[in-house]
């Protein structure tokens, strides 16, 4: 049998890659095809109603697709970006820690509890937004305020998703843990917390959904800057275009830090497929 000469095998190499490459297009296209008719008739749709309807707060999905073109162009969206990123970043984080250690500790201990579960459940309904007054009297118009806002905002449906999926492990699983000899810290670290992370993860999504309407809310509100008051100030000016432009960005940013999410939860939560 003749050896394969080097060119050959550059050629059927490149000739493989080519045919991988080939197939993951065809199948990140059949995976994404859905979503990414539904985004491009929804810019249809958009388009054709805001140029038949001629309405001032509905301007056609071209025009908002500039308004933000200049923002980029300009700088405007990328100095106040830093400064919203900066703020959602620290209160995220944050609120994460405590929503996760309180969370773990009712769900774990009932006299945990029953100390703390009144509160948390009063502050989650209670609107999150009639505490702005508040952090500006304490920390005036600093990033504090915005990350103070942007933990409340946060917090507390992590800590009750987390408790709950503490509460749902299988006490069969800790009682046989128990018998094995197991301390309390092995129970934590080797039972409840793998069992408990799938719903421990979407109390986590919904908190960064809720840390996001924090941010701008309390840019709006309390700072006065970043991209709230972007929206805030072009939302005076009756400048349609660019407040959705803005709405755009804020929507991008949910959607990578969900995205972000989804990512660590799939590669922590692997077991459970």
């Amino acid at each position: 049998m003749k050896s394969m000469t080097a060119s050959e095998a550059v050629i059927k190499t490149t000739a493989a890659k080519n045919i991988g490459s080939s197939f993951a297009s065809h199948w990140l296209l059949r995976h994404w095809a859905l979503e990414i008719f539904a985004l491009f008739a929804g810019a249809v749709i958009w388009e054709s109603l805001g140029w038949g309807l001629g309405l001032q707060w509905l301007p056609p999905f071209s025009q908002v697709i500039v308004a933000l073109f200049h923002f980029v162009v300009s700088g405007v969206i990328l100095s106040n970006l830093q400064s919203s990123l900066m703020s959602l970043i620290v209160g995220f984080a944050l609120s994460l820690i405590f929503g996760l250690v309180l969370g773990a500790l009712m769900g774990r201990y009932r006299i945990v509890e029953k100390a703390f579960d009144v509160y948390v459940h009063a502050l989650f309904v209670c609107p999150s937004i009639l505490f702005a007054p508040i952090f500006f009297a304490i920390f005036g118009l600093s990033d504090a305020s915005r990350v103070a806002i942007i933990f409340v905002y946060s917090t507390f449906v992590i800590v009750i998703n987390t408790a709950t999926a503490i509460r749902t492990v299988d006490p069969s699983l800790v009682e046989m843990a128990y018998s094995f000899g197991c301390r309390e810290r092995q129970i934590f670290t080797r039972i409840l917390l793998p069992a408990s992370l799938p719903l421990v993860f979407a109390g986590i999504r919904l908190g960064m959904g809720r840390a996001v309407k924090g941010m701008i809310n309390g840019e709006m509100l309390i700072a006065f800057v970043g991209l709230g008051a972007l929206a805030q100030k072009y939302g005076a000016q009756f400048d349609a275009a660019r407040v959705f432009a803005i709405a755009m960005v804020v929507l991008i940013i949910g959607l990578v830090g969900n995205a972000i999410v989804q990512t660590l939860e799939h590669r922590l939560t692997r077991w459970a497929d």
